[in-house]
């Protein structure tokens, strides 16, 4: 498919104006985060800061379907469709990242700019890492921020839990710099796939998500192999002094502020571009953590990984939904056919063990729609019983950047059982279908048996009702008109 086929341009270029601000008067770097923070739209600078800026790209479920090739409802499934069907890396020699080449490269040449009040430093905040983990033999990707300490450095957090953690506290026992590149606009579809925890190597997950062989190119100051239609490459090292420097503090994807850390140290290198190149930022925190990148990467990763839990656990799963506003992980919403009772609590547990962000599983039938607020609110507040639907288990590994932790280092969760239990009337009001057969009277209608008012009226063809209500009065006085239990219309032998 060439090297342009999923370039940053391209891409946003496809998307329509309800998805998309262009905004192509200049604005100052200091002015870039208010103008996409909370945007629903991406947002798409001529001139920011100098250069072409990008920001909000992935920050909506709709602009991660059309990166698919499908709608927000069906994203997941297309997801897991093409997980089953691997694509292959190729090598280039010449790539459109490296069309030009900054041996004497600036961290400060690039349009980075300050996204909340009280952040340490300007963040470049959409940069994909690159690393090669020698024990497996594969290379690593990931999403990393990267806080601005001079022209050549930057830190880097590695405080969680994480391959690259693993991969870099190897390299420091060993006494050695870690090569590391870091890509800096990508289609959205190489950001999903970075954010996968997935086993085998992740360059090869990019190509199977794209659904398209991956090309690839070394980069020039290291070994590393990188897509070769990135917009920006950042080649360097993390140095062998392990957690040396204060990074932070930092606006968390949760909606608040992490604290000052300790942490690694990124060593610049050299910077690779596109001539045309268009630099990416992504939102992070905020009021709406639905209209942020991370909340929506996030949800379609735990999706992935709670259906993948869910197809072992229960027979029927029919969707998942990770809610962004939770951050994309804390509530997860299951809906599934159950065939035998405690499903819905297999379904619960299932998730629980899946992933460590998981908090609340909320588990619905398949009338529920799990994308829909409204009816999930109905569904708890008509489907559930504390005392009975409530399961709720501590003493789980937590993630530290949950502001509810206090000072403690594991968590609890809940599941909540929403689904219809025994007696429960299944039937939900809807507006009336008017189906079935015809008949030349009411008498004959409810000779053939029991009938529903609805039933009457598509009996006598009638599409207003009130002459059906004159015919049941007639009948009525007769004695021979009944109701059964379920509100049916019986018509028999006269009443004695």
């Amino acid at each position: 498919m060439g090297l342009h086929a999923f370039r940053l341009r391209r891409f946003l270029e496809s998307l329509p104006p309800a998805e998309l601000q262009r905004v192509e008067e200049p604005v100052e770097l200091g002015d870039v985060a208010a103008m996409h923070d909370g945007n629903a739209k991406a947002v798409w600078f001529a001139r920011a800061g100098g250069a072409e800026l990008a920001a909000n790209v992935t920050a909506s479920r709709s602009r991660l379907a059309i990166a698919f090739g499908t709608t927000p409802d069906r994203l997941l499934a297309e997801v897991l469709k093409r997980l089953g069907e691997p694509q292959p890396v190729t090598e280039v020699k010449q790539a459109p990242a490296q069309e030009v080449v900054e041996r004497d490269p600036d961290l400060t040449a690039l349009p980075v700019h300050l996204q909340h009040g009280y952040d340490g430093a300007p963040y470049i905040s959409a940069s994909m890492d690159f690393t090669r983990d020698a024990a497996r033999d594969v290379t690593n990707v990931g999403i990393r921020r990267l806080m601005l300490r001079g022209r050549r450095e930057a830190g880097v957090d590695l405080n969680a839990p994480s391959d690259l953690r693993a991969i870099y506290q190897a390299a420091v026992g060993r006494g050695e710099r870690l090569p590391i590149a870091f890509v800096i606009g990508s289609h959205p579809i190489d950001h999903v796939a970075a954010t996968m925890r997935l086993a085998g190597d992740e360059l090869a997950l990019i190509a199977t998500l794209r659904g398209a062989p991956l090309p690839v190119v070394k980069c020039r100051t290291n070994e590393l192999r990188v897509p070769a239609d990135a917009e920006y490459v950042l080649e360097g090292y993390l140095d062998e002094r392990g957690y040396a420097e204060p990074e932070g503090p930092y606006g968390e994807f949760l909606g608040y502020y992490g604290g000052v850390k300790t942490n690694p140290v990124f060593h610049l290198t050299a910077i690779t571009h596109r001539k045309d190149a268009i630099f990416q930022a992504a939102t992070i925190s905020g009021r709406l953590l639905s209209r942020t990148d991370t909340a929506q990467l996030n949800a379609l990763r735990a999706e992935v990984s709670v259906w993948r839990a869910l197809e072992t656990a229960v027979r029927e799963p029919q969707a998942v939904y990770a809610t962004p506003s939770s951050g994309g992980a804390f509530n997860v919403r299951v809906s599934l056919r159950q065939r035998v009772p405690g499903e819905a609590r297999n379904a619960i547990a299932a998730v629980f063990g899946c992933l460590v962000n998981v908090k609340h599983v909320f588990v619905v039938d398949p009338d529920v729609d799990v994308f829909s607020d409204e009816q999930l609110d109905w569904a708890l507040a008509t489907r559930f019983q504390a005392e009975r639907d409530l399961v709720v288990a501590g003493g789980f590994r937590a993630m530290p950047l949950d502001p509810s932790l206090g000072s403690a280092r594991t968590g609890s969760k809940a599941g909540f059982d929403l689904t219809l239990k025994p007696g429960m009337d299944a039937r939900l009001p809807a507006p009336p279908r008017y189906q079935g057969r015809r008949f030349e009277s009411l008498e004959a209608a409810l000779a053939d048996g029991p009938k529903f008012f609805v039933e009457l009226m598509s009996a006598r063809g009638s599409r207003d009702g009130r002459e059906i209500v004159r015919e049941l009065e007639t009948l009525r006085q007769s004695g021979r008109l009944e109701r059964d239990a379920e509100g049916r219309y019986v018509y028999g032998a006269k009443s004695t």
